[in-house]
């Protein structure tokens, strides 16, 4: 694909996360709970849609990344990894006392309405950084350096954020950007590193009441007491800034760059 189709469909692509995800947002806010998680799925599904015939449009070819006899296994393997790393990263602070559970949340539309909304955040996400930038960058220059440098990105996207740093820039880089690039090149489908990314976010933040990337306290099943160094705990940005989210993210990482490198 050339320079400019490639443009195009990065384009294409981040507007159409960017403008999906406000929708998706505001139909968050309006009309009754039913009718709002119930128009989710349509609206995921119009998503995915929308990317695949941006790929076919300027590509002429179909989306390989998207194979649909693979959507629930993928899928579903992804999510019980995002969960499986949040359970990782919240024991161990727990283990050095740095977070404990004083109470027990109720607001459960809330947590169902940030379920929701992790979905979007990861579909929007993956499309535009695995789906469109790790790769067109592996067609061209390997899939090393696409890995590290769409990482990178990835990493850089979140600088904005409240209480981010140069390091939770670097942290978010290892521990997500390259798990996530290398989950979507072991699988070879965006259905994967969707299942790990909304499952991180809602886990992280509804289930154990934690921040994600800086951002306000969601409606959580746990309401916790955070208490610790920030090497530890994160600081400001919640616990994607901590050691332990790194170490635990990049051993994840090499696991599945060697069960690809095993299987070619």
């Amino acid at each position: 694909m050339s320079w400019l189709k490639w443009v195009l469909l990065l384009i294409a692509s981040f507007f159409l996360a960017l403008i999906l995800d406000i929708l998706g947002g505001l139909g968050m806010k309006v009309g009754p709970c039913w009718l709002r998680w119930l128009l989710a799925v349509p609206e995921a599904v119009l998503m995915l849609v929308l990317y695949a015939q941006a790929v076919k449009f300027i590509e002429k070819e179909p989306a390989h990344d998207l194979p649909l006899h693979r959507l629930a296994g993928q899928t579903g393997i992804g999510l019980a990894i995002g969960v499986g790393y949040f359970i990782l990263v919240v024991g161990t602070m727990a283990a050095f006392g740095a977070y404990r559970i004083s109470g027990i949340g109720t607001d459960w539309q809330g947590i169902v309405n940030s379920f929701i909304g992790c979905m979007f955040t990861g579909i929007g996400e993956e499309i535009v950084f695995r789906g469109v930038v790790l790769r067109w960058l592996d067609e061209r220059l390997g899939f090393a350096a696409a890995l590290i440098l769409s990482a990178l990105l990835f990493g850089v996207m979140h600088i904005a954020n409240p209480g981010a740093t140069v390091w939770s820039s670097i942290a978010i880089a290892i521990e997500a950007g390259l798990l996530l690039g290398a989950a979507y090149k072991f699988s070879g489908t965006l259905w994967l590193p969707i299942g790990i990314h909304w499952a991180w976010n809602f886990t992280q933040g509804s289930i154990f009441g934690l921040q994600v990337s800086g951002g306000d306290p969601r409606p959580s099943l746990f309401v916790p007491s955070v208490d610790g160094p920030a090497w530890l705990t994160g600081g400001d940005f919640g616990p994607e800034a901590s050691v332990i989210a790194v170490i635990f993210g990049a051993l994840l990482s090499a696991w599945f760059i060697y069960r690809h490198a095993r299987s070619h």
